[in-house]
């Protein structure tokens, strides 16, 4: 698995097997529009002491942190790295579309590699739902580390595993299934992704870093906020079933795939009861 880490907030459910960029793109995008509040309140939070003028954003998909920053910080530039060639372009096409092609600089490279290539000497290093897929994050931190400016900063954005969607006795049939579909993922995150739900904290400060700030949003936005939730839920789930499909039962696996049958009347896209639930948190360290 050598590209373990790419940023995925929510492919880690086996995109790095077979599935397309395609795919893995739209979530990244509704990922991007359904949260897109709560990046900006991020952005906003972050203790910085001077506006940042160069900043790089890692393992940055097709751009949801590199565009909420440049909207946060108008005079900045930012280089967007990304193992993926296919969420660079779409990345650059959005930065033409937004007039902001001027603004951004798009890097393909592997992170778990030894050597980085050179991302200049930034005032800000963004990381969101990457670090976790880093196969040595003890090594890809001093490299942030070493790639910072003096008195820069390190924001790293982590989700506390992937949101949930149903209710607690969704659906009708098979209560409860949601909850059972990411329990049958489990061993598979465990084995593959093994710093997902890590504290940070004690690895930046290992690595140099001085942990300035520590903060947990939570995430709870009702259906009816976005019609992009139940493609988001589908996306989400659709990627799940990949993984958690042998560890469940043929009823459970039956009713999950009436949920994500778009013609059943039962369609996960049908339901008004839908909601993003999740947790993310964001440390903040800076580089003496």
């Amino acid at each position: 698995m050598p590209q373990a880490h790419r940023h995925t907030p929510h492919g880690e459910d086996g995109h790095h097997q077979a599935h397309d960029d395609g795919g893995q793109a739209e979530i990244l995008d509704l990922d991007a529009e359904v949260l897109a509040e709560h990046l900006a309140f991020i952005t906003a939070w972050l203790p910085l002491k001077a506006e940042p003028h160069q900043i790089v954003d890692l393992g940055c998909g097709t751009g949801a942190g590199t565009f909420a920053l440049l909207e946060r910080f108008p005079e900045a530039h930012i280089t967007a790295v990304d193992t993926s060639a296919g969420h660079l372009q779409l990345l650059r096409e959005k930065a033409c579309t937004r007039g902001a092609e001027g603004r951004v600089r798009t890097v393909q490279a592997d992170l778990d590699a030894a050597d980085w290539p050179d991302l200049g000497a930034p005032d800000l290093v963004w990381a969101s739902a990457s670090m976790h897929h880093m196969a040595h994050p003890d090594r890809a931190l001093t490299s942030v580390h070493d790639l910072l400016a003096p008195g820069g900063l390190f924001a790293v954005v982590e989700l506390d595993g992937l949101p949930r969607f149903l209710p607690a006795d969704a659906p009708e049939n098979r209560p409860g299934l949601e909850e059972r579909c990411h329990r049958a993922t489990d061993s598979f995150h465990a084995e593959r992704v093994p710093h997902r739900g890590a504290d940070w904290g004690p690895m930046l400060s290992a690595a140099g870093f001085a942990v300035e700030g520590e903060r947990t949003i939570t995430v709870n936005i009702a259906g009816n906020r976005s019609e992009a939730i139940g493609r988001y839920a589908h996306g989400s789930l659709q990627r799940i079933r990949g993984v958690a499909a042998p560890a469940l039962s043929p009823e459970d696996l039956a009713a999950l795939d009436e949920l994500l049958d778009a013609d059943s009347p039962h369609s996960i896209l049908r339901r008004d009861d839908l909601a993003v639930r999740t947790e993310r948190t964001v440390w903040a360290a800076r580089r003496a």
